[in-house]
């Protein structure tokens, strides 16, 4: 007979040690280390589907993986080009950020044409009914129930036979086999394992909601995020009603791709085009402000980058960045004193990215380069210039991927001037009315520039 195994998990990362610490080895956080009693599961535990046999993979039908739209343009270009059928795929953000509203939103498309369970441990099936009226969704084929227990709602998947099944949240979650509390780390680990088998036996795409920690992740243990198939993380500021969708893991696309919406009174709207939305309110002939070109996925968007440059008080200068790796800012700071002839060793820099929008592609190095210059020389970069390129030790500008793609979308929101690295290719296709400078190093460009 099996025997009770202890163990201490970190309630902050989910971190396991068969003994106590003060400190956990995973996150470095202290006194976060909490006792936890394993004790083997009981004869009479739930079993999901049925026992199969083994097929030889040249016997397998590659287009079983079938792809349905969610109704939601950019919710499928982040799962990379829709959902798929039989898999489990996790949504998680900030309280109140709109998890709850994107997965009810969409169940008004996907009703249509398939068979929708939606479970809710946070809400009674009347909150639920009065929050759809509230966004207007209303379909008759939509099934509701307010349950927590895992062997309830698989009985009801096993009645209901749905096509897709959207669980809020794993957190409420227990098992009769797991005496843990709900939402402890091994709850979670059990809840979320169940839908896995459900999800891949009996083909039903799961679309879980998950809370996030202090840090930013996925509350429970880090393998929970191993074991779906797609890890979604919804961004934004409380301030601001716009929305960031990104894949942090996807095993059937790209986790470049970003979806942005606004969060209105009627519930989430898709934006289409985030350039125009990142760009409002872009000041003027104001100094320390210039605009970058990235790629998100198969997506050029335009950005404004701001920076400012002043006299320090300390022995040591202050380096802030938002919105841009800060080693990286700080190697672009140098190369801009050593190799451009800004003295930057006795100022302050502040560098920021506009809309909440993270800048991690080597593509955007350059209007870092010329929106800190531009801040210490006290000089306006002109309105209708765009930067691109990717920035060296030695100062040299090197060439970006997909630069085509980038200069049609330059043009089309209305740009003039684009600064691109020298050694770009000859045979690139410039858009008509869009004038481009070829730079071999960061002073060229910002003699252009300014």
């Amino acid at each position: 007979m099996a025997k009770s195994k202890t163990v201490f998990f970190c309630t902050d990362c989910g971190t396991e040690t068969p003994k106590w610490m003060g400190r956990c080895p995973g996150c470095g956080a202290f006194n976060t280390m909490q006792e936890h009693i394993e004790k083997p599961a009981p004869a009479g535990m739930v079993k999901i589907g049925t026992s199969r046999q083994p097929r030889p993979i040249c016997a397998l039908d590659s287009g079983d993986e079938i792809r349905f739209s969610t109704g939601m343009g950019e919710l499928d270009r982040v799962l990379g080009g829709g959902a798929v059928a039989g898999s489990l795929v996790l949504v998680g953000g900030a309280p109140g950020i709109g998890k709850s509203t994107l997965l009810l939103q969409i169940c008004d498309q996907l009703c249509k044409d398939r068979r929708v369970l939606y479970i809710s441990g946070e809400e009674s099936e009347r909150q639920l009914k009065l929050r759809a009226q509230r966004l207007g969704v209303q379909p008759e084929e939509l099934l509701i129930l307010s349950e927590t227990q895992l062997s309830d709602i698989v009985g009801v998947v096993d009645d209901t036979k749905p096509d897709i099944l959207i669980v809020d949240s794993i957190q409420t979650l227990y098992s009769d086999a797991n005496e843990s509390a709900p939402g402890s780390v091994s709850q979670v680990k059990d809840c979320t394992m169940a839908l896995m088998q459900l999800s891949k036996q009996q083909g039903i795409t799961v679309f879980v909601v998950g809370h996030i920690n202090k840090d930013g992740n996925i509350a429970g243990p880090k393998v929970l995020e191993h074991m779906v198939d797609c890890v979604l993380y919804f961004e934004g500021d409380p301030n601001s009603s716009y929305r960031l969708l990104r894949a942090a893991k996807n095993r059937f696309g790209s986790t470049n791709e970003i979806g942005v919406f606004e969060m209105g009174d009627r519930g989430l709207s898709e934006v289409p085009n985030p350039s125009q939305m990142l760009l409002e309110g872009r000041p003027e002939g104001a100094p320390g402000t210039c605009v970058a070109c990235v790629m998100e996925g198969t997506r050029p968007v335009l950005a404004e980058v701001q920076a400012l440059v002043s006299k320090t008080s300390f022995n040591v200068p202050r380096r802030t960045a938002d919105g841009f790796d800060f080693n990286r800012a700080a190697l672009l700071l140098a190369v801009a004193e050593k190799r451009a002839g800004l003295k930057l060793s006795m100022f302050d820099a502040y560098i920021n990215v506009i809309g909440g929008l993270r800048l991690d592609e080597p593509g955007a190095d350059l209007p870092i380069i010329l929106a800190v210059a531009s801040s210490y020389r006290d000089s306006a970069i002109a309105d209708d210039l765009v930067a691109i390129g990717e920035v060296g030790l030695t100062g040299e500008i090197r060439n970006v991927s997909n630069l085509s793609q980038r200069l049609s979308e330059v043009a089309r929101l209305g740009f003039k001037k684009c600064i691109i690295p020298k050694n770009a290719s000859e045979k690139l296709e410039i858009p008509a009315g869009l004038t481009v400078y070829r730079v071999r190093n960061i002073r060229e460009a910002i003699e252009i520039a300014m």
